[in-house]
């Protein structure tokens, strides 16, 4: 029998990495055998599979994307189900599987463990923004590349005396704003924990332009003013009925501008973070929750994710990690708006 490897949702830079770290730790040390699903939950409900031997993962993990692909494909929508994917692992001989995903991912992992499936979760999301884990992997490089960008951004806001919103990631949580916000500089960091007004936003970009500099505004897709009662979304629902998010820079742009007499730009930065090289720190992590993840498998920890505590690999129930999200803190928040303006 077999042990399957899927990977769901968004790509993120560390999931071959991951997969690396997984077939080799458990070929070399446990003299098992690997397939990959292609497409995520599709391939699991498809039958659809690919070979992963040594010789099929070799150097992969310095690559961005997913050597099998990925899909936001829900699992118990149309032909699927828990029998359906229950038969197809019989056929196939695959015995147990090791999902990588993030929140809607372990979602369905977890519906499938309660059917009786073996399921062994690795928590993948660049928003960071699971509580029940001290990081994911690919946060480190989509704040690194989000960074890189927003020092550009401000290299031609000073050449012409603009200002510059900079949108980034984060549905729920705020991190990758906050990180990159940081270490870029920034004036202003909107995020969707904490709600602001207009008036905010432009009192403190209007601070920035009165010292003679050009202001960077950086903000969450998840954010909304304290006018909104939800995050701007015009883009309908994805397969597992959450709003497609994006373009509340260019909805602040233009108001930022009408309100200061400063000519203001949008950047979405949108799938670039996810894209590229992995960052060292993203392929150490994911190697190891690739291994510790083969570990969870021989030792039949059902339903949990693997997971690290300080420096420490270790692993959480399901329900656990799907109990709460990994918010940014109001003393975090306060330690960075002591920069703004």
């Amino acid at each position: 029998m077999s042990i399957g490897i899927l990977t769901s949702g968004g790509d993120c830079p560390g999931l071959n990495a991951v997969i690396r770290g997984a077939v080799l730790k458990g070929t070399q040390i446990y003299n098992q055998e690997f397939v990959g699903f292609r497409g995520g939950w599709r391939g699991v409900v498809d039958g659809d599979i690919m070979p992963l031997a040594r010789k099929d993962i070799q150097g992969i993990s310095k690559q961005g994307g997913t050597i099998l692909g990925t899909s936001r494909t829900n699992p118990f929508e149309g032909d699927g189900g828990a029998d359906r994917v229950r038969e197809n692992m019989a056929r196939l001989g695959v015995d147990s599987l090791i999902a990588i995903g993030g929140e809607g991912t372990l979602a369905a992992a977890k519906r499938l463990t309660d059917a009786g499936i073996k399921i062994v979760g690795v928590p993948k999301t660049v928003d960071n923004d699971l509580s029940a884990t001290d990081y994911t992997f690919g946060f480190d490089t989509a704040v690194q590349i989000a960074t890189d960008a927003m020092d550009r951004l401000r290299t031609t806001g000073d050449s012409h005396g603009r200002c510059m919103v900079a949108e980034v990631m984060g549905r729920h949580v705020g991190w990758i704003a906050l990180h990159s916000g940081m270490a870029a500089g920034a004036h202003v960091i909107l995020i969707p924990e904490q709600k602001t007004s207009l008036d905010q936003i432009c009192a403190w970009v209007q601070s920035v332009k009165d010292r003679g500099r050009a202001p960077l505004v950086v903000v969450a897709e998840g954010f909304h003013l304290d006018s909104m009662d939800d995050p701007h979304s015009e883009r309908g629902l994805d397969a597992f009925g959450r709003p497609r998010l994006g373009g509340i820079g260019e909805i602040l742009a233009p108001i930022i501008e009408e309100r200061t007499g400063l000519e203001t730009r949008a950047t979405t930065l949108g799938h670039i973070q996810r894209g590229g090289t992995p960052s060292s720190y993203d392929r150490v992590l994911a190697t190891r929750y690739g291994m510790a993840a083969v570990d969870s498998v021989m030792h039949q920890r059902w339903g949990r994710m693997v997971s690290l505590s300080g420096t420490s690999i270790t692993h959480v129930a399901f329900e656990d990690a799907l109990g709460k999200l990994n918010t940014v803190s109001q003393s975090r928040y306060d330690e960075a708006a002591i920069l703004f303006g």
